[in-house]
Parts: structure tokens; C-alpha cells; sequence
């Protein structure tokens, strides 16, 4: 699945280490869309490496498209869903030009 909208806010990094003595990194983040209904969306990154790249190239504020799974677990007849980002990336539509830009003048050749 995959959707597109607005970093709102990237919330703090959090650090553990499992069961199994290995170290681990969770980051989660949360973006808006234009849609009307259903806008609102928090998504987790895992991984430490993930996180990392996460941090390095978004911002609060940046259009992108998420691609993620939706994901649901079960402990002791409690049940929790959760939005895996594993593919965060720049919004194309953020490369368009805006619409209510006037193109330069130029001559019949195009200079």
C-alpha cells in the first residue's frame, strides 16, 4: 500500500535491546493528506539503519509518499495494528512546477 501527504511531526527515536540481548531502533511519524476523511496517519520505521536514513533525509513539514503493510499482532488476547513504513521517498508531486506560475516570455524560438 502507499500513500502520499505531509510529514506533520517525527516524533522522538526509541532505543531498547530484546529479549534475545539485541539492540534495537523505532522511530514513528505521523503525516496528514489533503483527503477529507481518514487524514491523519502515524506510521512506525524499525530498524537502526532505517531509522537513521529516515532522519538523514525527512523533515517535518515535506511532502512524500510512503509505501508501508499494514500490520496486526496478538499478545494475551489483545490485538494491535500497526502502518510499517519500508519505503519513505520525496512526493513527485512536490517536484511539479506551480500551476500559478506565469511562464517567462520568450521569443517564437523558445530564448
Amino acid at each position: 500500500m502507499d500513500i502520499t501527504g505531509t510529514i506533520e511531526k517525527i516524533l522522538p527515536t526509541q532505543t531498547g535491546t530484546s529479549a534475545a540481548g539485541k539492540e534495537w531502533k523505532k522511530l514513528l511519524f505521523t503525516l496528514r493528506t489533503t483527503d477529507e476523511y481518514n487524514n491523519f496517519y502515524c506510521f512506525d520505521i524499525f530498524g537502526a539503519e532505517k531509522v537513521d536514513n529516515f532522519l538523514k533525509y525527512n523533515k517535518e513539514g515535506q511532502q512524500v509518499k510512503v509505501d508501508f503493510n499494514v500490520k496486526c499482532n496478538e499478545w494475551k488476547d489483545m490485538y494491535f495494528t500497526s502502518l510499517d513504513a519500508w519505503k519513505v521517498f520525496k512526493s513527485e508531486s512536490a517536484d511539479l512546477p506551480d500551476p500559478k506560475r506565469e511562464a517567462p516570455e520568450t521569443d517564437e524560438l523558445g530564448f
